[in-house]
């Protein structure tokens, strides 16, 4: 809301809602659609048959903003379907439960219906527009408008679990813009989407390409061009330095002889062996410590003890390069290994290949915190080329990651753009007016 203070810009009026054009009108989710009656049916109810099925848990897990019915979703039988309404085209459907504030009247607007039969469920509204309030490919949208979700968040109520009643969602006003004008966003926001959903598909199929090179050139199945020679094998603890454990928690008092660092723990290595870019908390150590358990670059840091009850979280690692060499201190929930007879690049892809993760589950303990048996798994059988054939593989690899890294900093920045269009062209602060 604007104060009396502000002033409101030419073009522009002040409205329950907020600050809008002056040619935009404002409509109640009461007056602009009509609420259906939807079916009340949990996931475990869910079974074989020919109607579509749209649960809640999808809307916030698999969908944003549109749920196309090409796609598949869950099924019930058909006799289940009794007086639901049956969904189409344009419908848009919010849930009305969520474990967050972000999730809290998440809503998609349903398309290609075409012949099916699909009907809307447990902890959801199914709204079918009364009279082109709003353009298809628009409605989707609407919950994104932040005055829209302001209100949302305002009007929910809840402890663990929060919701929107359908009395107070019908309350809840959103900017409507001229049709012409919703055409060219939807238009827009559709363009960037199917932008940002070409290259996710690109990125997978990268992803799937490396992973494909990784298992066989890691296996010798196939050899770069110019090496033929036989391989060799030894076990883990013959071809690196480790320390299996890292600093524990306890610091240094504050001081001259004490050093200000930052600790790495299991939460800053990532699903896909890498680096989580959260920040980490700084402690006070003093100089031996920090020359001990500060990684140099070559190194790898494996997650040795999980701290949860899944088996595969332990067995996780990520490699030090040149830009993080240094910069931290590895806990006492991750151990160091200092490659000394291998190349270290290579080292670290044969460690994350497929070979190596299938062996983890049988590497830990079996305890409520399962930590990995570290004399085991330092005695893991490592295959391995001569230096240079080492050298050429990590580097194909690495270039690989290069490529997809590249890929991801775009989708990081084309995401940032749809957002900001978001928020600025459903509020009106920029516009896009149709020709």
């Amino acid at each position: 809301m604007t104060t009396s203070a502000q002033k409101i810009p030419t073009g522009y009026k002040q409205t329950d809602v907020g600050v809008i054009p002056a040619d935009w009108n404002v409509v109640s989710y009461d007056e602009a659609f009509k609420f259906l009656r939807t079916a009340q049916y949990s996931r475990d109810q869910l079974g074989k048959g020919q109607t579509s099925y749209v649960h809640y848990g999808d809307i916030h897990t698999k969908w944003n903003h549109f749920v196309d019915l090409e796609q598949g979703l869950p099924t019930i039988e058909d006799e289940k379907i009794n007086n639901y309404s049956l969904i189409e085209d344009g419908d848009l459907i919010v849930a009305d439960a969520s474990e967050d504030y972000e999730g809290i009247g998440k809503s998609v607007e349903v398309k290609n219906v075409k012949t099916r039969q699909a009907i809307s469920g447990l902890h959801t509204f199914l709204l079918r527009d009364k009279g082109n309030y709003f353009v298809k490919g628009f409605r989707g949208y609407i919950h994104a408008n932040p005055l829209v979700k302001s209100s949302m968040d305002r009007l929910a109520t809840g402890l663990k679990v929060y919701g929107v009643s359908k009395s107070n969602l019908k309350l809840i006003q959103i900017p409507q813009p001229p049709l012409p004008e919703q055409a060219t966003i939807a238009t827009a926001l559709s363009d960037v989407a199917n932008l940002i959903s070409g290259l996710d598909s690109l990125i997978e199929k990268k992803k799937n390409i490396k992973q494909g090179a990784v298992q066989a050139l890691l296996t010798s199945k196939r050899r770069l061009p110019g090496f033929v020679g036989k391989w060799s094998q030894m076990r883990l603890c013959q071809i690196v330095d480790h320390s299996s454990s890292g600093i524990y928690g306890t610091e240094m008092p504050q001081g001259r002889s004490s050093i200000p660092f930052p600790v790495a723990t299991t939460a800053h290595i990532t699903d896909d062996d890498n680096w989580n870019e959260a920040s980490m908390d700084t402690r006070y150590f003093s100089k031996e410590q920090v020359a001990e358990y500060s990684p140099r670059t070559g190194d790898i840091v494996v997650v040795k003890s999980s701290g949860s009850a899944e088996k595969i979280k332990s067995g996780k690692l990520g490699y030090v390069d040149q830009q993080i060499s240094g910069t931290f201190i590895f806990s006492n929930f991750l151990m160091r290994l200092r490659p000394t007879k291998v190349d270290p690049k290579f080292l670290y892809y044969f460690l994350t290949s497929y070979a190596v993760k299938s062996m983890l589950p049988n590497l830990c303990e079996a305890s409520t915190y399962p930590n990995l048996r570290i004399n085991e798994y330092l005695n893991i059988v490592i295959p391995y080329p001569e230096p240079k054939e080492q050298a050429a593989i990590a580097t194909t690899l690495s270039d690989m990651d290069a490529e997809i890294e590249k890929l991801e900093s775009r989708l990081t920045k084309y995401r940032d753009i749809k957002r900001g269009m978001v928020q600025t062209l459903l509020t009106g602060k920029v516009r896009l007016l149709a020709k």
